[in-house]
């Protein structure tokens, strides 16, 4: 199987790379992958025709066309595209359900995985407290000890306050785009040491089986 998987910004690039080799496992080598990062996730256009200037490279805006496109070039290929994104603030059952109504649109329909990082992609390095703190042995416990999994809690900002020097407050002073490095380094430092079935975060558990079935493999 062949994966497409596109993701709103490079810190979640950063940290996919390292995590689909453990989720494929002993059988990484029958499938490949191809992981597209964009520039921020945008809003899916009412119209679903995805209108946007390609150059500025926002995922959701993008969304219809790159579908469509996908159902076209990859109808001959046992491939799948695996779009991965911020809950945010959303209603996490709206939100899924305007992403399949793209798909529904498109003639012919790409083989599609939609996984929904509850709230933001950090939840998931958050989901392996181990993999933080050895990764940042100085992170702050007091803080980590506050964060309930998966929840709507402003999660970057509680990564930030755990690991970073002057935590969230620092990092939004500065503004852009030392908020983007941070995340890259953080998923740069912790991805690499998640334990995936160990991991809390239910919407990574959800992602890792989605990606599983479609590779075909059973868990022992």
């Amino acid at each position: 199987m062949h994966f497409e998987i596109l993701v709103e910004d490079v810190s979640g690039k950063i940290a996919l790379e390292s995590i689909l080799e453990k989720i494929l496992g002993p059988n990484r080598q029958d499938h490949t992958y191809k992981i597209i990062p964009y520039k921020g996730i945008g809003h899916i256009p009412k119209d679903l025709r995805g209108t946007t200037d390609p150059q500025k490279r926002i995922l959701l805006d993008r969304l219809p066309k790159l579908l469509r496109g996908y159902g076209k070039s990859l109808q001959d290929f046992p491939a799948a595209v695996v779009v991965v994104v911020d809950l945010d603030d959303k209603d996490c059952l709206v939100f899924k359900q305007e992403m399949l109504d793209i798909l529904d649109d498109c003639n012919p329909q790409p083989t599609t995985l939609f996984r929904i990082a509850i709230e933001e992609g950090e939840a998931w390095l958050l989901g392996d407290r181990n993999a933080v703190t050895v990764a940042y042995p100085r992170a702050k416990e007091r803080v980590l000890n506050t964060y309930a999994q998966d929840s709507i809690c402003g999660t970057w900002e509680k990564l930030a306050d755990a690991v970073y020097p002057g935590g969230s407050q620092k990092l939004k002073q500065l503004g852009w785009p030392h908020s983007g490095q941070a995340k890259c380094e953080w998923a740069k430092n912790i991805a690499p040491r998640l334990d995936v079935e160990a991991n809390q975060s239910r919407s990574f558990q959800v992602f890792c089986n989605g990606i599983r079935n479609l590779a075909g493999i059973v868990k022992n």
